[in-house]
This record gives structure tokens, sequence and C-alpha cells, in this order.
């Protein structure tokens, strides 16, 4: 056991990049980090990790070793799973990325009866609008909206969010209420960036056979959920975006729906992960309830 504690922790520094990010994920000190992976490279007689005062690297040997062991470990997840009946003593880490709104108003709401459940799971959630190498920062498994093209990873389809059209109170007096396509004209559309580099600078709505896009002027463009949805309850434009996301401040009043017969197409939601033989229990345990309650969610 010792021997795979000190192969965790050289997976979470070649995960991460860096010693330092790595005792702190671990809640470890840098210096217990550094032993392990030194005792690593002595007893395998190569060097895994290029070390620079910037960043960590794998070198060819350590990529190698990275990609094995991370079989392993799942490998050994599996096997010790075999062996617990009660799925509450299951225990582990899982790591999941998914996008700020879901994390916020779907995932972490729930997570509580999710760890009551199985006490001995410890959950690391990055939710961030940049698109995660899942496979090289070493996440389980990652949700994903909208197109998802060729990532050799397994895709588990989870649904689809309908799209709607907002403005804040705000904005309708100071600009009137758009009602038609002859309107926009008179409108500012709020912008929204993506680290992909797409920029979302168009009114998109479905004609009923395919996506047409309308160009409209901004005042702000932005480049994350959280700021698009801020900007326009601020009045600085019309948003488009998942009607789940924004349900809530409709409720409160701070946002209207506007033009609901000119929505943009449904954004795709799916599930992903690394194409292993096996998959630890825990993951597919946890796979299993995210999937259900974001499904439970679209459908509400």
């Amino acid at each position: 056991m010792e021997n795979l504690d000190i192969i965790k922790r050289f997976l979470r520094v070649a995960e991460l990049g860096s010693f330092t990010r790595a005792a702190d994920a671990m809640g470890l000190p840098k210096a217990s980090i550094s032993t392990a992976v030194q005792q690593l490279e002595n007893r395998l007689g190569t060097q895994l990790l290029h070390r620079t005062t910037r960043k960590v690297q794998l070198t060819p040997d350590g990529q190698l070793f990275y990609d094995r062991s991370k079989d392993i470990l799942a490998e050994m997840d599996e096997l010790t799973s075999l062996f617990q009946g009660d799925d509450a003593s299951i225990s582990g880490l899982i790591r999941v990325d998914m996008s700020y709104p879901m994390a916020r108003n779907i995932v972490i709401p729930r997570l509580p009866e999710f760890l009551q459940r199985y006490p001995h799971i410890q959950i690391e959630l990055s939710s961030t609008d940049r698109r995660v190498d899942m496979v090289a920062e070493g996440y389980d498994c990652v949700v994903r909206t909208g197109n998802l093209g060729d990532s050799g990873l397994v895709v588990r389809p989870l649904g689809e969010l309908e799209q709607a059209n907002f403005v804040s109170p705000a904005y309708i007096a100071a600009h009137g209420e758009p009602k038609s396509l002859g309107d926009l004209k008179r409108h500012l559309l709020i912008h929204y960036n993506v680290s992909s580099g797409t920029r979302f600078d168009a009114f998109e709505y479905w004609d009923g056979q395919q996506c047409q896009r309308i160009a409209m002027p901004f005042r702000i463009a932005v480049n994350n959920t959280d700021a698009y949805r801020t900007a326009c309850v601020a009045g600085l434009g019309i948003m488009q975006a998942p009607y789940l996301g924004a349900r809530s401040l409709v409720y409160e009043g701070r946002l209207v729906e506007v033009m609901p017969q000119y929505r943009a197409p449904p954004i795709a939601v799916s599930m992903l992960y690394p194409h292993r033989r096996n998959l630890s229990k825990r993951v597919r345990i946890f796979m299993d309830w995210l999937a259900e309650l974001i499904r439970a969610q679209m459908a509400a």
C-alpha cells in the first residue's frame, strides 16, 4: 500500500504540473510529495519529471509510467470494490469537471445527499468555462454541453437544454422590449467568447429547418457564464442561454423572457469519461447518480 501511495503522489504532480499544487490538493506537506517522487525515481532508476523553476513536465519515461500507473490504479480500485459488499464502505477521491451554472444550480445543492450515502467518498469538483484535458489533468469524468468533436472519450448522452432569450426589466425600460426579428436592429446583444476561440456574436434562432443567425451590435463581451448572466441582469443587452440556468432569476423578477417564438436550438448535454476497461465502482456509482440528477432537472 505504501508503494500505491507513492504512485498516487507522483500522478498528482504529473497532472497538476506542480509539487506545491499536488501537496495542496492532497492535503500533504510539499516535502512529502517531493520525497515520494524522488524515492520512485530512485527505485525505477530513471527520471520521471523535468523540473524547472516554473513548471514540472513528464519525461518520456515519466509519460509511460504515468499511463500504466493510471490503468493499474483503476484496476486496483475495481479489485478492492469487489470485496466491499456494502456500498457505504466505498472510499476514494472522484475528480469531476462541469460548467459553473451546472455545479452551482444542480449538483452542489444535492451533493450532501450523495456524500451522506457514501461517507468515505471525496469529491473534487472543478467548474470552469475552460474545457479541461480530462486525461492529462486526471479527471474521472466531465459534463459538457454543445458540440463535442472527436475527443476519443466515451460519450454518455444525458439530454438537451432548452434555450431562451432574456433581458432585464432595466433593459426594457431603457430600450423597449424586442418582439420581432425586425426589432433586433434597434437592440444590443451581449457577446460571449469561449475558450476555444468561438465568439457568439449573433442572435440565433431555429426556423423549423435550420439555425439562422442575425448579427447584432454589443456594448460588452464576456468570457464566462457568470459574467454573462450578470451583464444581462445589469441591463447590458439580450442574453441567449439555457432556461434552466436562468430560471431562478426569472422567478425573482430580475430577468424576463422575450421573443419565445425565436429560440436558439437546444444544447446537447453529455457526460464524458476515459475509455478504460474497468471504471472503479465509486466512479460508476457517482456517474449514475449524476446522470439521473441532471436528467431529472432537465425534465423539470
